[in-house]
């Protein structure tokens, strides 16, 4: 039932463009766990072996602390509606800060350097394995639209509200592992 595959193909790509949300998942060797819903338009794949996605401010930071730790990172794609599959991207992935020239590049090359409310960091996902498997046990579900609540609670705070958010609940993992997001550059 499982296939693995050394990058993705055309039929993954066009897989991963149907999703409406997929999931993070990372962790350090004595650190929690941490898996993580995120909405499908802030990802983009860059290549065959890398993918990206705009990583919005959140009530913690685990995934930026784990990378810069550990490395390891995970993502999942599974299927809600259409034929069942479940696609799972294997790798290594790092963050990249908002207020460095990749990050700016980025943004301009693939999301018309349009940046989301709230947009802290850039992930980057070097894939060393993919594999999809059956996706038979996911349900089915009918997608209505994406949550405006994140847009809104960042409206709300205004930059400077955001930047003392991010320094309070942002610069540590909950295992007190440093995130890297004020670090000198």
């Amino acid at each position: 039932m499982a296939k693995q595959f050394e990058s993705i193909d055309a039929r993954l790509k066009d897989f991963i463009d149907r999703q409406h949300i997929f999931f993070t998942a990372s962790a350090t060797g004595d650190s929690r766990v941490n898996i993580s819903p995120r909405e499908t338009g802030c990802l983009r794949v860059i290549d065959a072996n890398t993918v990206v996605y705009l990583d919005r401010t959140g009530s913690g930071n685990e995934t930026a602390a784990h990378l810069r730790a550990d490395g390891r990172l995970t993502i999942m794609f599974c299927a809600v509606e259409g034929p069942p599959m479940i696609l799972r991207l294997y790798g290594r992935g790092r963050a990249i800060r908002r207020d460095s020239s990749e990050y700016e590049n980025i943004l301009i090359s693939h999301y018309d350097g349009q940046e989301p409310s709230g947009a802290r960091q850039i992930i980057l996902l070097d894939i060393d394995l993919v594999q999809t498997s059956c996706g038979f046990g996911v349900p089915l579900f009918d997608y209505k639209a994406e949550r405006p609540s994140l847009d809104q609670w960042t409206d709300a705070k205004g930059p400077g509200g955001i930047e003392i958010y991010r320094r309070e609940k942002n610069s540590y993992s909950m295992d007190g592992l440093p995130t890297g997001m004020f670090d000198e550059a």
